[in-house]
């Protein structure tokens, strides 16, 4: 008996098979082996067509069973990961209206700004916990305003999980974490956001009706089982954002407890037990997969988006051709701690959340023509990346979070000794590492919402912790004044 997961990214899509008794992935494999392209016809501007993410989600479902040889007969759930606050939108005969405007886009940013003084700042954060922002509420304020004759045409939004589960099963439907994360749900009513669909004019028509994010929200169609080659009846019973899947795949489920990413954009995500915002909205607070109105399960997402972007435009731009990142990485530790002075602001892929919606941009600061080198250079931007996450864990820690252990997939910059002994370091908390993914995640999950495992203990007995990276206390002083330097450049 096997559980199949998917992880729709903005770089690639992932499928996992996992394996229901000994817990472990038969097979896996992602597509495309380059990144997904993003369309950015403006500057800020990021945009994704779904259906290549459809596309890729065939060729790595293809390596999947062609790897494994399952009979998909035995296949017995299906969950979904996916990027978060992307927008799409399809018309009545199902068609999408345009590609998605994605997490990273910042056009939406003026159109959250306003929404939030209008309707009132104290009201939307203790009602909704984040400011309309960038999120997707806003991108469709923008699409509303500037592409008035496609709008009209909308008959559903969605997120890019909930795109692929239509996909998949021919049912349309969003979930309560879902709709938190595109500043739809009030957590104080525990219904829709009617103040966010009365300020914008939005017809509530326009959003999917709810699906459980543990559950059976619908099942392979005979059409879909041909074209991926599954069986027809297969159950999708699990769907969430690729940051609450995350905490997921790492057994994060109750309050205290942390999880992180660092690919693309890094991530640092602790579950709350109570109703609580950031006056300044510069964390985000989701519900988390397990959310019930009798029992608080709050997500809080510090998201940064310039994190392995930083290390990719490096790589692509400043480094020899053949030097992988196992080779940058092993250049960056010939630079001491703190770079010889050079200094990194990672913010180059649009507005930062944690900035208070600013686009800074990413910079270089220190720079000496005379004595420094490359080494230096990669040095500082882990450094850097790992600085901006400490600058978000301070605001976690001022909502009352006491992060001393972080756990994280043992995958993208997790795999830099430099970015996790740093981080381990400046931040004080024990690094666990994980041989997980998101997509193995979505699997195990989908064997919870299906009822094969009865609780996530069961269902996540099997991770294994691979290794562990404790703070250096003697190098203490040194991190500090190299994160002190940095802050000063923001």
């Amino acid at each position: 008996m096997y559980l199949l997961g998917y992880d729709i990214g903005s770089s690639s899509v992932k499928a996992a098979l996992v394996d229901v008794e000994t817990g472990k992935i038969v097979a896996s494999d992602f597509f495309p082996k380059t990144e997904m392209p993003m369309q950015a016809k403006q500057a800020g501007w990021a945009e994704q067509d779904p259906e290549m993410w459809w596309n890729n989600l065939k060729l790595a479902n293809a390596s999947v069973l062609s790897q494994s040889k399952v009979d998909p007969r035995d296949i017995k759930a299906i969950g979904i990961s996916w990027q978060m606050h992307g927008l799409v939108m399809i018309d009545k005969e199902r068609n999408l209206l345009r590609p998605s405007i994605i997490w990273c886009d910042s056009r939406a940013v003026p159109y959250g700004e306003k929404a939030f003084k209008a309707i009132g700042e104290e009201k939307v954060l203790s009602h909704l916990l984040n400011s309309p922002g960038n999120f997707t509420a806003s991108k469709l304020a923008w699409v509303k305003e500037n592409e008035p004759e496609l709008y009209e045409r909308i008959y559903k939004i969605m997120l890019p999980g909930d795109y692929i589960a239509m996909k998949l099963t021919d049912e349309i439907g969003i979930t309560v974490e879902g709709l938190s994360e595109g500043i739809f749900w009030d957590f104080k009513e525990n219904r829709i956001a009617q103040d966010v669909l009365n300020y914008f004019g939005f017809d509530r028509e326009m959003l999917p009706p709810l699906t459980p994010v543990f559950g059976i929200q619908g099942k392979v169609t005979a059409a879909t089982a041909r074209e991926l080659g599954l069986h027809a009846g297969t159950p999708v019973s699990y769907r969430a954002g690729d940051q609450p899947n995350n905490a997921v795949s790492l057994n994060v489920f109750n309050p205290g407890e942390i999880a992180s990413t660092a690919g693309t954009s890094g991530v640092v995500y602790g579950v709350l037990d109570e109703v609580k915002h950031d006056p300044l909205s510069r964390v985000n607070i989701f519900a988390h997969v397990n959310h019930q109105p009798a029992e608080t399960r709050l997500g809080v997402l510090l998201c940064i988006n310039g994190t392995g972007i930083l290390n990719s435009w490096i790589k692509k731009n400043m480094v020899p051709a053949h030097l992988d990142y196992n080779g940058m990485n092993e250049l960056a530790s010939q630079s001491p701690i703190g770079a010889r002075g050079i200094s990194v602001i990672p913010f180059g892929n649009g507005a930062e959340r944690v900035l208070e919606n600013r686009d800074s941009g990413s910079s270089f600061h220190g720079i000496n023509f005379n004595i420094h080198s490359l080494a230096d250079i990669l040095r500082a931007a882990q450094e850097g990346i790992v600085f901006s996450f400490q600058y978000g864990i301070e605001i976690m820690k001022e909502l009352g979070m006491d992060i001393r252990v972080i756990k994280a997939g043992n995958a993208n910059m997790f795999l830099s000794p430099i970015f996790r002994e740093t981080l381990a370091s400046v931040s004080g908390a024990v690094i666990e590492l994980y041989d997980t993914d998101g997509a193995a995640g979505a699997a195990k999950a989908a064997g919870m919402g299906a009822g094969i495992y009865k609780s996530n203990k069961e269902a996540f007995s099997s991770l294994k912790k691979i290794a562990t990276v404790e703070p250096d206390t003697k190098l203490y002083d040194r991190y500090q004044k190299a994160y002190t330097q940095w802050k000063k450049y923001l």
